[in-house]
């Protein structure tokens, strides 16, 4: 059987990051931390878990990018430090390795946020017009490839924003396919930044890079 390597990109994110690597732990030969210089007790709680826990330069481009590196699996899952993993990830996982035909392709996860509020629920719906619609997944959603795949490809680039738009144009709209199990994000920062602004920020981000504008300048924008 293929084995699998989980890679998680971590900065400052102990009060949530036990919950993300419990619902990782049964189902991946190992997970690797990438952590960019915590200050708080993120790699210690980490290594404590049992995870392979790396330092790397601050921005989850590039510690995304050395995780992989770090890691040995067949097949390699990222995820943000802040998104748990349903149950049901595992047996959605595990058929698309095992088909051929997915080698060259690349799977994600349904867009939840641990929030009961209708905004939480129109935000979840607008994300799966962006993913269906224009095959732009995010990394809160998890992104499932093969280790050989994402080399051909480049993998990730250590860009301070929109590392994960980059990575899934590579790949293709028509090379993503959406896995049946969901990705619960924590909505902290919608609640506390407000639904509307941050929404409405990530999309100018969004349309900004598009236009050509360059990640080190958007990071302004986005913080």
């Amino acid at each position: 059987m293929a084995s699998l390597s989980a890679i998680v990109p971590a900065l400052n994110e102990a009060a949530g990051l036990a919950a993300t690597l419990a619902s990782l732990r049964d189902g991946v030969a190992e997970i690797v931390v990438a952590d960019g210089g915590s200050s708080d007790s993120t790699a210690g709680l980490a290594a404590h878990s049992g995870a392979k826990v790396i330092t790397s330069s601050r921005g989850r481009g590039a510690q995304l990018a050395d995780g992989a590196a770090a890691a040995g699996g067949d097949w390699l899952l990222f995820l943000h430090a802040d998104t748990v993993l349903e149950p049901g990830w595992r047996k959605a996982a595990a058929r698309f390795m095992a088909d051929p035909g997915n080698t060259a392709r690349a799977g994600y996860f349904t867009f939840s946020l641990d929030d009961p509020s209708p905004a939480a629920r129109r935000l979840e719906r607008l994300v799966a017009w962006r993913c269906g619609a224009l095959g732009l997944p995010y990394g809160d959603q998890g992104l499932l490839i093969a280790r050989d795949h994402y080399r051909r490809l480049g993998g990730y680039r250590a860009m301070p924003l929109m590392e994960d738009v980059d990575l899934v144009r590579r790949i293709g709209r028509r090379n993503l396919v959406r896995l049946p199990a969901r990705a619960v994000t924590s909505a902290e920062r919608w609640r506390r930044e407000g639904w509307l602004m941050r929404s409405a920020r990530n999309l100018l981000c969004l349309a900004l890079y598009f236009l050509g504008v360059p990640p080190q300048a958007l990071v302004r924008i986005y913080r």
